[in-house]
This record gives C-alpha cells, sequence and structure tokens, in this order.
C-alpha cells in the first residue's frame, strides 16, 4: 500500500526539533502592529453583531457610498505581533530553531507587541514599528498601512546598531536568512546591495538557504522590481536562494519576466514556478494560493494540495507561516513534495488555530489529512 504524502512527512518529522535546534535563522528586516479587524454588518445590541464576511459585499457598499458618506463599524478582534519577518520568525521559533531578528520592532524601546517574541529570540530592533489595520473577510482581506517609520530601516541605521563584522558572524552563523518585505522597506533594494557586495563575499563554508519575500510588489514600479530580480539573481552565487510568492504576485513577477499563465489551476501555477525558476536561475521558486502550494528547482516542478478551511480564525500571517514551514522542510533535507506539505500544514493549522503550531502540533495535524 502507497503512503500518502502526509504519512511520509510524519515519519521525516522523526527528531525534527532536534535537528532544527541545531539550524540558526536569521530573519529581517520589518515589524508591524496588526490590529485584527471585522467589520459589522448589522448591530442588534451592545454586544452583539453580525459581520460582513465577503469582501465583495463590502466593496459594493463603499462603491455605493461614492458621492455621499458611508459609516462602517469596525471591531477589534486581536492586537498581535505583524509584519512578513516577525511572523515567519515566530513560526520558525516555535518549531525550535534559534532565531536572531533584525527589524523594525520599537526604538529606543521594543513594542509591547513584541515582548513574548523577544523572550525567545535574539533582537535587534533598529526603528519604530508601522502600524496594520488588517480587516478580514472569509474571502480575504484589506491591509491598511501606516509605514512612516519604515524609512529609518537603512544601510546606515542598520551599521549603527550591527557593525558589518558583526552582521557578517550573524550570517555565517546561519543555516536559513530570510528577508522580507521589500515592497513596504523603500530602502531594501540598497540593503541588498550592500549584503550582496561586503556581507556575502566574507561567508565561508557551504551554501546557506536565502528566502525572499517581496509582499505584494503591485505598488512598486516595474523598473523597481526589475532591479530587484537582477539582485536576487546575483545572491545564488553565494546562497540557495528561494523566491516565495502567493498567486497575485507571481503574475506581478510573470509580467515583469514576460511570463503569463494559461490560468490558476495547480497545473498552470506550477508550470508558473517552473518558468519561473529557469528564467531566474535561481535554486527554487515557491508560489502558495490558498488552496495548494507549488514549487520548482533543479529537480523538476510539483503542486501540493492544501487543507482549505472556508472558516478561517485568522488569515493575516497565513502566507507567513506557509513561508516558515516550506524553509523548515528545506532546512530538514525535504525534497519539493514533503517542503511544500510542511509549508501547507503549518499555514493550516496556524488559520484554525490563530497560533504558530509546534512540531507536536503539525504531527497531529497531519494525521487528520
Amino acid at each position: 500500500m502507497t503512503r500518502s504524502l502526509p504519512q511520509l512527512v510524519l515519519e521525516q518529522l522523526q527528531g525534527a526539533r532536534n535537528k532544527l535546534i541545531k539550524s540558526k535563522v536569521l530573519v529581517g528586516l520589518d515589524g508591524f502592529v496588526d490590529t485584527i479587524l471585522h467589520v459589522v454588518d448589522k448591530r442588534e445590541s451592545a454586544t452583539k453583531y453580525t459581520r460582513l464576511s465577503k469582501m465583495g459585499e463590502y466593496g459594493k457598499r463603499v462603491i455605493a457610498a461614492a458621492g455621499h458618506s458611508a459609516n462602517f463599524e469596525f471591531v477589534t478582534q486581536m492586537l498581535k505581533l505583524g509584519g512578513n519577518g516577525p511572523i515567519m520568525a515566530n513560526s520558525l521559533g516555535s518549531y525550535g530553531a534559534p532565531v536572531t531578528y533584525v527589524g523594525s520592532l520599537g526604538a529606543p524601546n521594543i513594542h509591547s507587541v513584541f515582548t513574548e517574541f523577544a523572550k525567545h529570540a535574539t533582537v535587534y530592533s533598529i526603528a519604530e514599528p508601522g502600524y496594520t489595520d488588517a480587516v478580514e473577510f472569509d474571502d480575504g482581506k484589506l491591509m491598511c498601512g501606516k509605514h512612516g517609520s519604515l524609512k529609518d530601516v537603512n544601510w546606515a541605521n542598520l551599521l549603527k546598531h550591527l557593525p558589518e563584522e558583526q552582521l557578517v558572524k550573524i550570517f555565517s552563523e546561519s543555516a536559513l536568512i530570510a528577508m522580507v518585505n521589500w515592497t513596504m522597506l523603500t530602502f531594501m533594494t540598497a540593503i541588498f546591495q550592500k549584503l550582496l557586495t561586503r556581507i556575502a563575499p566574507q561567508i565561508k563554508g557551504e551554501k546557506r538557504w536565502l528566502f525572499f519575500d517581496l509582499a505584494d510588489p503591485a505598488k512598486r514600479t516595474e523598473e523597481d522590481i526589475k532591479e530587484l530580480l537582477k539582485l536576487i539573481t546575483k545572491f545564488e552565487k553565494y546562497f540557495k536562494v528561494v523566491l516565495g510568492l502567493n498567486l497575485q504576485e507571481s503574475r506581478q513577477i510573470g509580467a515583469v519576466l514576460g511570463l503569463k499563465m494559461k490560468d490558476d489551476s495547480p497545473e498552470s501555477v506550477t508550470a508558473q514556478a517552473a518558468a519561473i525558476h529557469k528564467v531566474l536561475g535561481i535554486h527554487t521558486v515557491v508560489i502558495h494560493p490558498t488552496s495548494f502550494a507549488a514549487a520548482a528547482d533543479a529537480t523538476g516542478a510539483t503542486h501540493v494540495p492544501g487543507p482549505f478551511t472556508a472558516k478561517p480564525r485568522i488569515t493575516t500571517g497565513a502566507g507567513d507561516h506557509f513561508n516558515a514551514g516550506f524553509c523548515v522542510g528545506r532546512l530538514l533535507g525535504g525534497n519539493l513534495a514533503s517542503s511544500l506539505q510542511i509549508g501547507v500544514a503549518t499555514s493550516g493549522y496556524y488559520v484554525r488555530h490563530a497560533k504558530s503550531p509546534r512540531i507536536d502540533d503539525l504531527k497531529k495535524f497531519l494525521q487528520t489529512l
């Protein structure tokens, strides 16, 4: 009897925590305070209401108010650490990997939402956090950001907190480096250029994993994106580079590279991952829609269905949890399929429980698939 992929991954996870404890990770460079919000549809009493569950319905009401005005009530569900970096790092830490985090978590004092995170990670905060109001629906979310403080995430300020020699040491000690949220950090390209020319050449030994997440580059110019992609390909000389994309990002990057997906089917998305991988010449390209995930590397391309739920408890951070899970698979030596499986299971657990899984949680969840 052929064993299923979840069963195979369960076997591969034996002793995983002991392996991950020895795999230091470095993540950066953003940091946000997230307020998770629901929109009221009907207010029944001071304590009872029904919510707008569909983004399209909210959109219709906004359009109907054009030329007039409208009053929307938002109800706070939680205040939490946010940003692609902290969420991904928190998930990696939950699996046992020692985390070093560099980013905008508060300056001179770390913001209270990061207090617990900072207890379990080595943290270097170089700027005040950004702020995001995440308006969640069952079929998507609106991320309304306030990014003024993120201009302080730049090379000069980074060196004030972490001199070049210390940066080289941290990079050298890390099995995985994740650089995320390029879109919102307007000086990130300049930071990448410095890392490529001044830090990467000093790192000795076998290639480390280097993960990039662009974070919805739609508002950046095509020229900016092209410049970034050229830099990412150059990092392959020193690292095993992984580019992580959600479905919309894969369309955006594809358009810049002259590639177009036929449709949103698993087969087309897998072909898109393979095409982007071929053009960029990096180690791995991974694309994660909500109901499955696909990836391509030198061994080929494949996709894995995800444990989709129509009623998530939380969606903000689902992609970051997928990224963490996929990277865990790579750190553990897993192939594309097993890494994808850990990725979709990590995300699937998170959206159902609104918390990052530990290894034991992941094992139990895999048993249900």
